[in-house]
């Protein structure tokens, strides 16, 4: 949902004073936006086509251990920037930071037919952002810092998106697609993007020559057919 509403500048001004803002999901949202989540809740859930990222940092729980809390915090926003500046640009949302990880979805609440190819294009653009940011971050965090890769794993199909719980309401994508995303993260290797065949086949002309790998995934009884991208 695109609507006329300028985010930025004197513009955006007159907006402001009636709470209209950048959403903090995609700054290139508004708020309005987020108006439709309403819909969402009371519904409890509806079921979408939508592209699932998952990005974790590699070789983070060991530098916990040996580096100071305002080291690894500055390691984590680093992180947590470089992500959200590539999903939004795809107009991603981050739908959620976990720890050291971080799960984006594409095509909700903006709607994408190219979804799949903004969702590769994103997870590329957090590899080449975070290479150069650790860097720099070498100098703060240690030489061990400049190590620290980036795993992702991409899936594509139908997810139900709503608030799940009582005790703790979450509002999230769920179901075998989101599963997938986070195991093909697991099993790729710092510096890697795996994704499924559904994105492959979405977004096959950004991939060049990638040849596929049978994958045994955790929770999964059959492998799982994954590209590199």
């Amino acid at each position: 949902m695109r609507l006329p509403v300028p985010l930025r500048g004197a513009a955006s001004l007159p907006f402001r004073a009636f709470g209209i803002r950048p959403s903090r999901m995609n700054p290139n949202t508004c708020t309005i936006c987020e108006m439709m989540f309403t819909k969402v809740m009371k519904a409890r859930q509806v079921e979408i086509d939508a592209t699932i990222l998952f990005a974790d940092l590699r070789g983070y729980t060991g530098l916990w251990e040996s580096r100071s809390t305002g080291a690894i915090s500055e390691l984590l926003d680093a992180f947590y920037d470089e992500c959200a500046e590539a999903i939004w640009e795809g107009d991603g949302i981050v739908n959620k930071t976990m720890g050291d990880a971080v799960m984006a979805v594409f095509n909700f609440p903006i709607g994408r037919d190219d979804h799949a190819t903004q969702a590769v294009q994103a997870a590329r653009s957090i590899q080449r952002r975070w290479i150069a940011r650790r860097e720099m971050l070498a100098e703060a965090v240690g030489a061990d810092g400049g190590k620290i890769g980036v795993g992702v794993g991409i899936a594509s199909g139908k997810v139900n998106f709503g608030e799940f719980g009582r005790a703790h309401h979450d509002l999230t994508a769920i179901g075998t697609v989101v599963n997938i995303a986070s195991r093909a993260q697991s099993a790729a290797a710092a510096d890697e993007i795996l994704l499924t065949q559904a994105v492959y086949e979405s977004a096959g002309s950004e991939l060049g020559e990638s040849r596929p790998r049978d994958y045994r995934l955790k929770g999964l009884n059959e492998p799982t057919r994954l590209w590199a991208a």
